[in-house]
């Protein structure tokens, strides 16, 4: 079997763990009889058939390197089926004449949400696929977790647990933001896990009014300093009533370099209080996997080369109720799988006297 594999879409950490763990189950089940080659920088290396056959020794000493070595790009869906100006064929057509041309007998892709749109669309097309499911951001539709989350919330959280001290000797307000521009998964997670005293997430709206009133509520109980943490996708309950297009307009005209800085100006009006922004931005998914990012994409590799060897295509291999499972692409293509607002770990943060912001 002749086997292309790809990375897509924002880089993360357990990338190149989760090519290894495909890669050597593959080599151990079938020998020989598997071709591993190598797809450069995501769909960009099937547009522009780069790719080249990779050694098992490539796969050697990878399960703690961050990145990804075969590189990666962004490749967005809606381009898809648009003919380039160049060419009278899209982005598809030239992606099925390159696995018509190297004869790959299926595909092996590692991505997140757009990622696996387009993975669907090959799969519809007669393409042989099997995905896996990356994403420091877990919003991905049909897994418990993807690969990547683990290891971000790490990041995350050890920047909260640092800012305590600083926040503490100066009594000041701190606002850590997150990624997350539209499932807040990791601020939660990272916001609980930290000690945050507020947790301000996409799929629940905030009041600049409720934030301020937590804030003094701590400061009246003698707490030097509040701690928020909150996702890059974080809207306002005044912006949740806006339209479409009406929130477009507004976040292209707010005077600041993001969500935080808006609302430091916002608290800072109501609490009189001096606040600062901490933003450690990609610094979250970069560096070596955590072990439980190392468990997990082992596993989904493993049943990744699983699939490929039973002939099961057209699967996204996922994480339900502990165990791995496959889950048809089109049941995962365009799906977004958001932080419920009524879910057992938002009542548990609120049990803790977090505040959500609203």
């Amino acid at each position: 079997m002749k086997i292309g594999m790809l990375t897509s879409g924002g880089d993360c950490q357990g990338l190149n763990a989760a090519l290894r763990g495909v890669a050597k189950t593959l080599m151990n089940e079938l020998g020989d009889k598997a071709e591993l080659w190598g797809i450069r920088d995501g769909y960009r290396g099937l547009i522009e058939d780069d790719c080249h056959q990779m050694k098992p020794s490539e796969f050697s000493d990878i399960l703690t390197v961050g990145g990804t070595i075969l590189g990666t790009s962004r490749q967005p869906f809606k381009m898809m089926l648009k003919a380039d100006e160049d060419s009278e064929q899209t982005k598809l057509d030239k992606m099925l004449a390159t696995i018509k041309k190297e004869e790959f007998d299926c595909l092996v892709i590692l991505g997140g949400n757009g990622t696996h749109k387009t993975a669907n669309l090959l799969s519809e097309n007669g393409v042989n696929v099997v995905t896996l499911p990356k994403t420091i951001d877990n919003d991905l539709w049909g897994t418990e977790l993807t690969f990547g989350f683990q290891s971000a919330v790490d990041i995350a959280t050890t920047v909260i647990d640092a800012i305590h001290s600083t926040a503490f000797s100066h009594s000041r307000v701190f606002i850590v933001e997150v990624m997350g521009h539209k499932a807040g998964w990791l601020t939660l997670y990272a916001g609980i896990s930290s000690g945050a005293d507020v947790i301000v997430i996409p799929e629940i709206p905030y009041s600049p009014e409720k934030i301020a009133e937590a804030i003094n509520r701590r400061e009246k109980s003698g707490k030097r300093f509040s701690i928020l943490a909150v996702a890059e996708g974080a809207i306002s309950q005044a912006e949740a009533k806006m339209s479409k297009k009406e929130f477009k307009a507004a976040r292209e005209n707010m005077p600041y370099p993001s969500i935080s800085y808006r609302m430091a100006d916002e608290l800072q009006a109501l609490t009189g209080h001096e606040i600062r922004v901490t933003i450690p931005g990609h610094y979250q998914r970069g560096g070596a996997p955590c072990p439980a990012d190392r468990l997990l994409t082992s596993r989904f590799g493993v049943a990744a080369a699983e699939l490929i060897r039973d002939g099961k295509f057209g699967n996204m291999v996922a994480l339900q109720n502990g165990v791995i499972v496959p889950v048809p692409l089109s049941k995962v293509a365009g799906k977004l799988k958001t932080v419920p607002p009524d879910s057992d770990i938002v009542k548990a943060a609120r049990s803790l006297g977090l505040s959500m912001g609203d």
